[in-house]
């Protein structure tokens, strides 16, 4: 099992309006706590006014790192709401962010629960789904002699070559499907090459 379902692409700026107060809804794909980082510091950059920045994520194949947060609203009102439209979806590798911009009317619990579902899910309907393949990081070295050799596996298996570095020595750093790591471990074993891989 090396599939998991996830968005193609961010979604950005998906407003509702509920009693004055302002919700904008945003999806990004992301496969690191890193890249979760980078989108809320991106988000709150762009709207550093915004009363609330609520997100929730899931990372792994099974969703199995995950994380809600409220900031500042009531607690279990935002992060969970928009959590379960990640699990409503069978999405992972993903993280919803709604911005809210107080308009000075209180919406209650319940009213809060109901809207940031609601924003979670008009967002959501906005992606386009898809179904992703893991994907691993592979890390080599080898001799310059061997490129031609390497160059061939590595396209053989759809590989992406992300950097490469040559030299005497050469360093290649690749993205391979998961799907495809046993095949090219077993390849590169063979060829005495010392190799590392890293699940995304």
């Amino acid at each position: 099992m090396f599939e998991y379902q996830s968005i193609e692409k961010p979604i950005e700026d998906i407003s509702l309006k509920e009693k004055g107060s302002k919700f904008i809804g945003f999806a990004y794909p992301v496969i690191s706590e890193e890249e979760v980082k980078s989108c809320l510091n991106h988000l709150r950059e762009i709207h550093p006014k915004a009363t609330h920045h609520c997100y929730a994520y899931r990372l792994g194949l099974s969703g199995e790192n995950y994380r809600a947060n409220d900031d500042g609203e009531p607690s279990g009102s935002a992060g969970l709401p928009i959590y379960n439209q990640l699990l409503a979806h069978q999405l992972t590798n993903i993280l919803v962010v709604v911005i809210r911009y107080y308009g000075g009317t209180k919406l209650g619990v319940s009213g809060l629960v109901k809207t940031y579902k609601e924003s979670a899910k008009l967002t959501l309907e906005s992606a386009n789904i898809i179904t992703k393949e893991l994907e691993s990081e592979l890390k080599l070295s080898f001799k310059f002699s061997q490129q031609n050799v390497i160059f061939s596996l590595l396209n053989k298996n759809g590989a992406q070559i992300l950097d490469f570095d040559a030299q005497q020595i050469c360093h290649i750093t690749a993205r391979v499907k998961t799907a495809q790591k046993e095949n090219i471990s077993n390849q590169l074993s063979e060829m005495l090459l010392e190799y590392a891989f890293i699940d995304l």
